[in-house]
């Protein structure tokens, strides 16, 4: 079976100093990371090749709830701040998040795939949209992809061809032990 996520491309790793302001970005309210983070996205290996081969960019959804709760959507502003600098059609509408567990980034990885079952969905009336598109999500970070492949499992089957992912951070593999 194909894996839900084609390619992604992710601009930095999360850890020191970018984890700190990614906390700023995500917890605290500080939207305006979103253009620098773009522009490190932009420059990953492979960034323009996904985004010029898109039909669509769309941000990783958040619930209503989880909306409410940091008062801005981190994903939808890094996918805004991409399309300014690279421009490409923006849909913030072909994919929903239909429900939050607790939050992924406190879970273990098992945790977070059983999170996100069913977590996902196209609307109706995205259908036609999304029939033969190539979608290139967006999210802010990715440690498991267990997020980023739900999201794509989700708009692959609703009909699109193809579904890569744009990341700005991703959690770094553990390193093998040298003794």
């Amino acid at each position: 079976m194909e894996p839900a996520i084609t390619a992604c491309a992710v601009g930095v790793d999360y850890a020191y100093p970018w984890d700190r302001l990614i906390a700023r970005f995500k917890f605290q309210g500080e939207p305006g990371w979103a253009q620098p983070f773009a522009k490190l996205m932009l420059d990953a290996p492979g960034a323009i090749a996904l985004l010029d081969g898109a039909d669509w960019i769309a941000p990783v959804p958040l619930t209503p709830a989880r909306l409410a709760e940091r008062g801005h959507h981190p994903p939808w502003e890094l996918a805004k701040a991409i399309a300014r600098l690279h421009p490409r059609p923006l849909r913030a509408d072909i994919l929903t998040r239909l429900s939050d567990g607790p939050a992924q980034h406190r879970l273990a990885r098992q945790e977070r795939l059983r999170n996100l079952r069913g977590a996902f969905t196209a609307p109706i009336e995205s259908l036609s949209r999304l029939r033969d598109a190539r979608v290139l999500l967006v999210d802010d970070v990715t440690t498991t992809g267990a997020t980023l492949a739900a999201a794509a499992q989700a708009l692959r089957a609703a009909g699109a061809a193809r579904v890569d992912a744009l990341v700005f951070a991703r959690t770094p593999a553990p390193r093998e032990r040298v003794d």
